[in-house]
């Protein structure tokens, strides 16, 4: 089992920027690409950003591409998602997530929910106008 733990969360006004940490424990943290999704009030659950288990590949949603940066900390296992220029339209819970990949260590991670093998319980962010 894997543990999943997000903070970081908050409220901001629009353009500011706020760090999101997710601590994982349980398992060896590099043999995980890890990801982030996030779900806005009555809508599904979206694909944010994700970061392959060596760190080396990453990729992003269309709609935080250039805004969001992923990063991870595999000596601390902690995976980071910096969010600078946050619009009213990032507000949601973030949820970070963890697949499984011991043999696709350097492989692109994926952007499909369904490919995570672990969630965490989440943290609420809200970007006022």
């Amino acid at each position: 089992q894997v543990q999943l733990v997000e903070s970081g969360g908050g409220w901001v006004q629009a353009g500011g920027s706020l760090r999101l940490s997710c601590a994982s424990s349980g398992r060896t943290f590099t043999n995980y690409a890890m990801g982030w999704f996030r779900q806005a009030p009555g809508k599904e659950r979206e694909f944010v950003a994700a970061i392959s288990a060596s760190g080396t590949s990453t990729i992003y949603a269309d709609s935080v591409k250039g805004r969001f940066t992923i990063s991870r900390d595999n000596a601390k296992n902690t995976v980071y998602l910096q969010m600078n220029s946050l619009k009213p339209e990032d507000t949601a819970d973030y949820y970070c997530a963890a697949d499984f990949v011991i043999t696709r260590y350097n492989s692109v991670p994926s952007n499909l929910a369904r490919q995570y093998d672990y969630w965490g319980q989440g943290t609420q962010v809200t970007v006022s106008s």
